[in-house]
């Protein structure tokens, strides 16, 4: 009897631990699943929204005309049908996770870069004679047709920068934040102590008051006066008015001008003087006709 009593007990004592194995095992893959999941994109080239740490994969099937495509034009025999049934076949692809931040950008060539990777271990014989410049080829054709956006939902932006000098004292750093122009631009102060700074002072700015009301110019300066800023006279058009059929144009774009003989003058020519220069050039003309004619003699 006391045997089989502490076989029994044995027994249960074997159970229960069991069970509390069980329990915790899955206790401890649910929580390793809750704390990171996997985002899959509909396409290599478009914007996945997760939390931060999430991994980013895309499916085979969405890279796969672009697989053919990379194959058949590497020039080494390779069958692009081939090696594009192979990586749809492939369910995820991680090509990265959803950054820490507001958001990022996962490149062209690291996409291309996993795709490269998967179907290398996908073991297809579709790569051609050349395996390495199949895939490098394939790698580029992806890199140049995607490009995944990652967008944290859970980011939340920090109100208050963190300083990294060591005299703060683990306290955070920049304090707060004065405004240095009227328009509110922001910039931490740089203090120690109570890291705070007063605001600027700008009394001293000089500034144009407004005025209560503006006086009239015809007010201010009548039309009589003599001072500056008084009313231009108006004038007619040009060539608005009534010429005379008689005259010609050149006389009507003038204004019917005309001519004023100027005064005399002390110093005009008179008539003996031009009778002298005529004389002296009569003289000379004759002059030179007769060395002219000599010479030729």
């Amino acid at each position: 009897m006391r045997k089989n009593l502490v076989r029994q007990t044995t027994r249960k004592a074997l159970t229960v631990t069991a069970m509390a194995a069980v329990v915790t095992g899955g206790a401890f893959l649910t929580s390793g699943t809750a704390s990171a999941g996997t985002m899959l994109a509909e396409s290599c080239a478009t914007t996945v929204t997760g939390n931060m740490g999430d991994q980013i994969a895309i499916t085979g099937a969405s890279v796969k005309e672009l697989v053919r495509m990379g194959a058949n034009e590497a020039g080494t025999l390779a069958v692009g049908d081939w090696a594009a049934n192979d990586i749809a076949k492939i369910p995820t692809i991680v090509i990265g996770q959803i950054p820490a931040t507001v958001g990022g950008t996962i490149s062209g060539e690291s996409v291309g870069s996993a795709v490269r990777k998967a179907l290398d271990t996908s073991g297809t014989w579709g790569l051609g004679l050349d395996r390495i410049k199949t895939l490098d080829n394939v790698a580029r054709k992806v890199a140049g047709s995607c490009q995944v956006t990652g967008l944290a939902s859970n980011y939340v932006a920090p109100t208050t920068p963190r300083s990294d000098n060591p005299a703060d004292n683990g306290q955070t750093g920049g304090g707060t934040l004065a405004p240095t122009t009227p328009g509110g631009q922001l910039i931490p102060n740089l203090g120690t102590g109570s890291l705070s700074a007063p605001q600027r002072d700008y009394s001293n700015i000089p500034a144009a008051t407004p005025g209560g009301f503006a006086v009239p110019p015809g007010i201010k300066y009548p039309a009589g006066s003599p001072v500056p800023g008084q009313q231009s006279p108006e004038f007619g058009v040009l060539g608005a008015g009534s010429a005379d059929p008689g005259q010609s144009a050149d006389v009507r774009n003038a204004g019917n001008a005309d001519s004023l003989a100027a005064p005399a003058s002390a110093d005009d020519v008179q008539l003996p003087m031009l009778l002298a220069v005529l004389a002296l050039a009569g003289v000379t003309a004759a002059l030179v006709r007769t060395w002219v004619l000599r010479n030729v003699s």
